[in-house]
C-alpha cells in the first residue's frame, strides 16, 4: 500500500474573534485530503495576524491568541501559534508560510537526530507538506487589484498549495479560471465543499456582541468567558454578552 503525503495545514487571518466556523474548516478540509487516499493531514496551525494589520476593532493580539488557545482546548491536532501575531509589521502571507515550513524542517531534523532509524512518535518520516487552508473569499481576493503581488501568489500554490473551503454561492472554480497563475497550478489548489450551512463570521460575531445579543453556540463556551472577562468587542467596554450565565467558558 502507498504510503500517504503527510500534510500540515496553516491558517493565517485576524480571529477576531476565532469562531466555530474557524474550527470547521480544518476539520473538513482534513476529512478531504484523507478521502483523497493521497495525503495523512498530521497537524493544523492557527495563526493570527499582528496588532499592525490595522484593521477596524481589532482586539490585541495578545487577545486573539489566547482566545485561539481556549477554543483549541478539545482538539488533539491544531495548535495556536503566535509568531505571526508577535511580528513588529504586518507579515504578508507567503512569509509566514515560508516561516513556518522552516520550522517544520528544523523539527523533522531534530527528530531524526541520533536515533534515526527508531520510530520515537507515530510522525511520518517524510518532509510534510504545508498547505495554505483558507475559505473561498480570500482565493476571489487574488484577483483584486494591488492587494497580493503575483510572485506570492505563485509561491503559495506552486511551493506549497491551497485547501480551499467553499459555501453556498460561492464560486472558487470561477476564481481558478480567472487567474493564469492559478489554472497553471491548479492541481495544487484543492477544493472542498462545507456541506452544512453555516454563515457564521467574526464581523457577525462582533456585531452581535455589540449589541447585546448572545453568541452562544457561535463560539466555543471558554472564549465566551474570555470575551466576558476582558470586556471585549462591546460597545461601552461592559459586558453585553450572553446574560443568562455568568461563567459560561470563553469565547470570542
Amino acid at each position: 500500500m502507498k504510503s500517504r503525503i503527510p500534510v500540515v495545514l496553516l491558517a493565517c487571518g485576524s480571529f477576531n474573534p476565532i469562531t466555530n466556523m474557524h474550527l470547521r474548516l480544518f476539520e473538513v478540509a482534513r476529512d478531504h485530503l484523507h478521502q483523497t487516499g493521497m495525503y495523512q493531514v498530521i497537524g493544523g496551525i492557527i495563526s493570527p495576524v499582528s496588532d499592525n494589520y490595522r484593521k477596524k476593532d481589532l482586539a490585541s493580539a495578545r487577545h486573539r491568541v489566547a482566545m485561539v488557545r481556549l477554543a483549541l482546548q478539545t482538539s488533539d491536532w491544531i495548535r495556536a501559534d503566535p509568531w505571526e501575531s508577535e511580528q513588529a509589521q504586518w507579515m504578508e502571507t507567503v512569509k509566514v508560510l515560508r516561516h513556518h515550513h522552516k520550522e517544520l524542517l528544523r523539527s523533522l531534523s531534530q527528530k531524526e537526530g541520533p536515533d534515526q532509524g527508531r520510530a520515537v512518535s507515530p510522525v511520518p518520516a517524510a518532509v510534510p507538506e504545508l498547505k495554505l487552508l483558507c475559505g473561498a473569499d480570500v482565493l476571489k481576493t487574488f484577483q483584486t487589484p494591488d492587494l497580493w503581488k503575483d510572485e506570492h501568489i505563485q509561491e503559495i500554490v506552486e511551493k506549497f498549495g491551497l485547501v480551499c473551503v467553499s459555501r453556498a454561492g460561492q464560486d472558487p472554480k470561477g476564481c481558478i479560471s480567472g487567474s493564469p497563475i492559478l489554472q497553471r497550478y491548479q492541481h495544487n489548489i484543492h477544493l472542498v465543499r462545507e456541506p452544512v450551512r453555516n454563515e457564521i463570521s467574526a464581523t457577525y460575531i462582533r456585531r452581535a456582541l455589540g449589541q447585546g445579543q448572545s453568541v452562544k453556540y457561535l463560539l466555543p463556551d471558554a472564549v465566551i468567558g474570555y470575551i466576558k472577562d476582558h470586556n471585549l468587542y462591546s460597545r461601552d467596554g461592559s459586558w453585553k454578552g450572553n446574560s443568562t450565565q455568568n461563567n459560561e467558558g470563553k469565547t470570542s
